[in-house]
């Protein structure tokens, strides 16, 4: 019987560590309204707190990329997820809305940093060669998927005892993660005396040096990539995407159902229906981004995505279950399938050793279009008592960025790979 290769254990370590920070940076969404309930805090304070966890671990991005090259896949995991169930457990003893920022906003916006940033990019890059696309596809879709799955029982959970109990369940899966961590991650093929998965030969063409100053090494990297047009557009579009995305639907989909007469457990429920279909999208735009040109992927997902935002408010307004599952299907299909053609273009224009940073960098742009969704429709609900504005506006600079990922031109990303072999 052949072996299976180490690779594909990482991956699924992985995999689960994602979910998992996935789950507890998206369980804000739950939250929202039992903090209300129970604390008497205004929406717009709560909602400033979780955009500030948005903003953190997208900033976070970078630095965690060139953290792993100086420390280590290894520690900085553990690191990462013991910030987490710190952020967690301290969750059990707040009363005062500065804590809630400095607990949600702050220690478990950094703790989700990693997860929900370069893990993804670099264990494909690192532990595959052969499948890399299709790695990268399931590590990016778990980041939704985590963000949505176990919510409807997180809600129910809310619903019939209390937040504190959905808070253990989340305390519980942290730790079961911790310990496969400790167990089983390794920090590179090497430790376990193997090449990546489908290299035949040995390379030290992807080897660093570890000695560098990680922040040194990510600002380095930010200023030769300001310096690309290319760089510009994807963060513009990539902007837009966490704005229609976590920031808004992963913030603001709960209540916003809730306001039209849907229970708290269906809207759930809506959301976790769009992390499976999430999982099958992404995983099928890894597929498709190792065959097609990324830029008309990209073009194909942020119109299709914008329609879909746009069609929202009707759904909701109808009081339609079957309308709010069709949203729900289509919108969980293109929910995160821009990461990985997004991650091809950088790789291509920028080289595989600097791709991961500057992906880092990309995703910053990301989560401040999170900050901005998940804090602004938290502003527009309480000058209007409704979120259909911040939905519409979404749609439409979706319809903006299918704009900025087209005007990439093909022939440059042939020309600054030529430009790094000759560098």
């Amino acid at each position: 019987m052949k072996r299976v290769h180490y690779s594909w254990v990482i991956l699924f370590i992985a995999f689960f560590s994602i979910v998992t920070a996935g789950i507890i940076r998206s369980s804000s969404g739950v939250f929202i309204v039992p903090f209300e309930d129970e604390f008497g805090w205004d929406r717009s304070t709560i909602s400033f707190a979780f955009a500030i966890s948005l903003l953190l671990y997208g900033i976070s991005g970078p630095f965690m990329a060139a953290l792993i090259e100086v420390v280590g896949l290894k520690k900085m995991m553990i690191i990462a997820m013991l910030t987490l169930l710190m952020g967690i457990l301290l969750t059990f003893f707040m009363v005062k809305p500065w804590q809630l920022v400095l607990i949600w906003g702050i220690i478990i916006g950094l703790g989700s940093g990693l997860f929900l940033t370069v893990l993804s990019p670099y264990i494909a890059n690192q532990w595959f060669v052969k499948r890399r696309g299709l790695a990268l596809g399931i590590l990016t879709a778990s980041t939704a998927t985590g963000q949505l799955i176990l919510l409807p029982l997180l809600a129910v959970i809310v619903e019939t005892h209390s937040w504190k109990w959905a808070m253990g369940l989340i305390l519980c899966l942290s730790f079961i993660m911790l310990v496969f961590i400790l167990l089983f991650i390794k920090n590179s093929p090497l430790e376990v005396g193997l090449l990546p998965y489908g290299q035949e030969m040995p390379s030290t063409v992807y080897q660093v040096e570890q000695k560098k100053n990680p922040i040194m090494i990510a600002f380095q990297t930010f200023i030769e990539a300001v310096k690309v047009k290319e760089f510009w557009l994807l963060a513009g579009s990539f902007f837009i995407c966490g704005l229609s995305t976590s920031g808004l639907i992963g913030t603001h989909f709960i209540s916003y159902c809730i306001g039209f007469g849907f229970t708290a457990v269906t809207a759930a429920s809506m959301l976790s229906l769009m992390g499976v279909f999430d999982l099958v999208g992404t995983t099928l735009s890894g597929w498709l981004s190792d065959r097609f040109d990324n830029r008309w992927l990209l073009f194909w997902y942020y119109s299709l995505r914008g329609a879909s935002l746009m069609f929202l408010p009707f759904a909701l307004s109808d009081g339609s279950y079957i309308f709010l599952i069709i949203f729900s299907v289509f919108y969980g299909l293109d929910w995160i399938a821009t990461v990985p053609p997004t991650i091809n273009i950088s790789r291509q224009i920028f080289g595989m050793e600097k791709s991961v940073i500057v992906y880092g960098w990309l995703f910053a742009s990301h989560q401040l279009g999170s900050a901005v969704a998940a804090g602004g429709a938290g502003l527009i609900y309480k000058i209007f008592n409704s979120y259909s504005w911040a939905f519409a506006l979404a749609g439409m600079f979706c319809v903006l960025a299918s704009l900025f990922v087209i005007v990439i031109k093909k022939q440059r990303v042939k020309v600054e790979i030529q430009s790094h072999v000759a560098n």
